[in-house]
């Protein structure tokens, strides 16, 4: 009899603890085909992030194959990025608003039958200021077009993350904190923003842009600024923009967008220091 209380109790003690262990309310992804599915998901991470184009920009046979293959995967893909190609333009002489939504009409229809919800909008190609333009006219432009996507994008219940890139690859929206006044005008509930923690870091942009964006924040992107090498490569100190993230009650998905020597090998290992600063960051007891 008291062996069994005691097996009871052990057992009760070992629930308790379970329910009270503190977990990551943020989820961390790879942005990388749906092959490495299975080497995602025996190394830990929550989910994919895959290419736009890939998976929506195609002919219906081959979008009806993606997507039998994303309902097999054993991590949700519910984000993607690579969104326009270079021949649709958001600012600039060159703009057809009619062609455009037309675009994400399609664009978006599939991705809500696949199961997406967050378009990551860079597309350098598609937002570059033309030498000369005006740039108060861009913006102008820039939000008129962004409010068109912005209501396309609530129709199938998708929301528009747009990223800053930095000055290596765009010559408009290079800050985090341009991208979040950008949002603020374009005012939509479909329209928000990526935090790429790579390219705040090549901008030296400082993390409290971050708490300043808070509101308007719904995704992430990193890696370390040196070679943009996958987290741990050069032992990049996250921690400042983590502990911004916590600030603001950030519980989205941060997803490692990088360059890998040999993902196999690494994938185990930037996990493991992601969470270490992000434990830190949310005074999390793993």
């Amino acid at each position: 009899m008291k062996q069994l209380f005691g097996l009871l109790l052990l057992i009760l003690l070992c629930h308790s603890v379970q329910s009270n262990a503190q977990k990551l309310p943020v989820k961390i992804g790879l942005n990388t085909s749906y092959d490495n599915d299975s080497l995602g998901f025996a190394n830990g991470y929550d989910y994919i992030e895959e290419n736009t184009r890939k998976l929506f920009y195609v002919p219906d046979s081959v979008f009806q194959k993606h997507l039998a293959n994303l309902r097999k995967t054993k991590l949700p893909v519910n984000t993607t990025n690579v969104f326009l190609p270079n021949t649709i333009k958001l600012i600039g002489p060159d703009v057809n608003v009619k062609w455009t939504v037309g675009y994400v009409d399609t664009i978006f229809k599939r991705a809500q039958q696949a199961g997406v919800n967050i378009i990551v909008l860079g597309s350098s190609g598609s937002r570059r200021l033309p030498e000369g333009y005006s740039r108060n006219k861009a913006i102008s432009e820039f939000v008129y077009i962004g409010r068109k996507m912005a209501e396309v994008a609530k129709k199938y219940k998708i929301t528009i993350a747009m990223e800053s890139l930095n000055r290596t690859e765009d010559n408009f929206i290079t800050t985090l904190e341009f991208a979040n006044e950008l949002v603020n005008l374009i005012n939509h509930p479909n329209f928000k923003l990526t935090a790429d923690i790579y390219h705040m870091l090549m901008e030296y942009e400082p993390a409290d842009v971050i708490i300043k964006a808070g509101k308007n924040l719904v995704h992430c992107h990193i890696a370390e600024r040196e070679k943009r090498a996958a987290p741990g490569t050069y032992n990049e100190n996250f921690l400042p923009y983590f502990q911004a993230l916590k600030k603001i009650n950030y519980k989205g998905r941060i997803s490692l967008e990088c360059r890998w020597d040999n993902m196999t090998q690494q994938a185990p290992s930037a996990l493991a220091y992601l969470k270490t600063q992000l434990n830190q960051a949310y005074n999390i007891k793993p």
